[in-house]
């Protein structure tokens, strides 16, 4: 039997989520909550607000947030804290698409969407957003609350900081430490640590 699972965010990256959640089958979509009021995302209700969370808790058992994080990580890390709070059950949503490593780990409120691919040893945190196509090499570690967008490439041994967007397309080398609240643009190729100094030059 499907269990219940409440979406916290119902904007362009939801429809995502839902494709997801749909082809996985573990699940089933109760509503979606949005502070800016809404009728439907397809064919999903939006329910309530924020604000509605503390009583939806009384029905539903799992929630999601479905918040994209390129312009700003804190909106996405605060809901996840929310539901946290709530004692929400925060399940990782792995698309049957995707490919993860049995020697790999996936942390809870992350999704990992279609045609992804996450090699072996590798460790992706909680509330993370691992998009169509991305390939996340061997023993790579990404933080809690990271973007890592459609195509994009994290070659072994990296280490990606929390809350971190990596564009679409973006090559990180092997052997590479991105700090965390990183931005690396579309295309972006990184061949270096990106540390302080190297952040603040990549962004000029």
């Amino acid at each position: 039997m499907k269990k219940n699972i409440i979406l916290v965010g119902a904007g362009t990256h939801a429809n995502s989520c839902i494709d997801v959640i749909e082809l996985e089958k573990k699940y089933k979509i109760f509503g979606l909550i949005d502070n800016e009021r809404k009728k439907k995302v397809g064919e999903y209700k939006i329910i309530g607000k924020d604000k509605d969370l503390k009583k939806i808790r009384k029905k539903v058992d799992y929630a999601l947030v479905t918040v994209g994080l390129i312009n700003n990580p804190k909106i996405r890390e605060n809901l996840f804290k929310l539901i946290k709070k709530l004692k929400f059950k925060t399940p990782s949503i792995i698309s049957p698409l995707a490919h993860v490593s049995k020697s790999a780990s996936v942390g809870g409120g992350t999704i990992v969407f279609h045609n992804t691919i996450v090699n072996s040893n590798s460790c992706i945190g909680k509330n993370c957003i691992i998009n169509n196509r991305a390939l996340i090499e061997h023993d790579v570690n990404i933080g809690d609350g990271c973007h890592i967008s459609t195509g994009a490439i994290i070659n072994g041994n990296c280490n990606i900081g929390k809350n971190t967007f990596v564009g679409s397309g973006a090559i990180v080398s092997n052997n590479i430490n991105i700090l965390k609240n990183s931005f690396i643009k579309l295309g972006q190729r990184i061949i270096k640590d990106l540390n302080d100094e190297k952040r603040k030059r990549e962004k000029k």
